[in-house]
């Protein structure tokens, strides 16, 4: 199959790598309404940081199309706490992956990464050639670095062995399979949880980290799986290519619009003394909207559906 050519995924053995996470499952919610056979394989069964093992289950397995959605995840803490685990199971996850897939002769793969690849002071909305522009959030960089060493991997296989490897940045996710602790989670699966427990104390009020001023976009997993889909299928170029919302909201509306979905009727306070991060994180997501490709789930719609999931994972629900 020549490289820019449109892939299709009817009949083929598609392995979704990390089909166990939020995105991962997603995808493969996705791919069961194509005609392809999805191939999965859990921890117990391959150890991918274990380059040989990685390649003899390749060999045996013959997928055609590869999602690469594994990888080590965590919260700002987590990053900062362990560093080298970020950046060398990261490394030797998508490393092992995208060798054995190319020893394998894959057809295709796509390797997600992550909106933390871009520098941490990039023009708004962040467009796909602001990588490697500037300094990265220094919290994350260990994690970003892994993943723009994916990116670039993926590259160097195209240009020096044809391969049709491609790269997707989501942005900001959430949704079912979604992490609500409160210690590791992200923004919104943790305001879910606080203003469901508020709800449920009777509490008077909850607070939100610094000023709520600054500015995120969220995209619904389930967008982005549909969005993974059509670039298989559609997308063959050498540069990375963004998937979000194109939207950003306030944190303060963000936790005004989780406490109407859960019905938290409390009030909700900011507290200054705590960071704000940056001050605006919107993606460009020009290029992908260019194709055709939108997103279909609307911030409250998803945020009920990320809700419904949470509670099905709380006994006293």
């Amino acid at each position: 199959m020549a490289l820019g050519e449109p892939y299709d995924l009817r009949g083929k053995r598609v392995y979704v790598a990390g089909h166990r996470g939020m995105v991962g499952s997603a995808i493969v919610r996705r791919l069961a309404r194509e005609d392809c056979t999805i191939v999965t394989a859990t921890r117990s069964d391959l150890d991918l940081g274990d380059q040989n093992a990685v390649r003899t289950w390749f060999a045996a397995n013959k997928p055609d199309a590869v999602f690469l959605a594994a990888a080590k995840v965590g919260g700002i803490l987590a990053n900062d706490s362990f560093p080298a685990d970020f950046l060398y199971d990261n490394l030797m996850i998508e490393a092992n992956i995208i060798e054995a897939a190319h020893r394998s002769a894959v057809e295709k793969l796509m390797f997600l990464g992550s909106s933390c690849i871009y520098p941490k002071f990039a023009p708004q909305p962040i467009s796909e050639d602001s990588l490697l522009s500037g300094p990265l959030e220094p919290t994350n960089e260990w994690y970003a670095i892994a993943k723009i060493a994916g990116i670039k991997l993926c590259q160097a296989y195209r240009r020096q062995h044809g391969r049709d490897f491609i790269s997707a940045m989501p942005t900001n996710l959430y949704g079912p399979g979604d992490n609500f602790d409160l210690a590791s989670s992200h923004v919104l699966p943790a305001l879910i949880r606080k203003a469901h427990e508020a709800k449920q104390s009777g509490a008077a009020s909850i607070e939100i980290w610094g000023t709520g001023t600054p500015r995120r976009e969220f995209l619904h997993v389930d967008d982005l799986a549909d969005a993974c889909v059509f670039l298989m299928k559609q997308y063959s170029q050498d540069e990375h290519i963004n998937v979000g919302s194109g939207e950003d909201l306030p944190i303060l509306e963000l936790a005004q619009l989780v406490a109407e979905v859960v019905g938290f009727t409390g009030g909700i306070t900011t507290n200054p003394d705590r960071p704000d991060g940056t001050p605006r994180k919107l993606m460009s997501g020009e290029k992908l909207r260019e194709m055709g490709w939108r997103p279909r789930i609307t911030l409250r719609q998803g945020i009920a559906d990320a809700y419904r999931a949470f509670l099905a994972t709380q006994p006293d629900a």
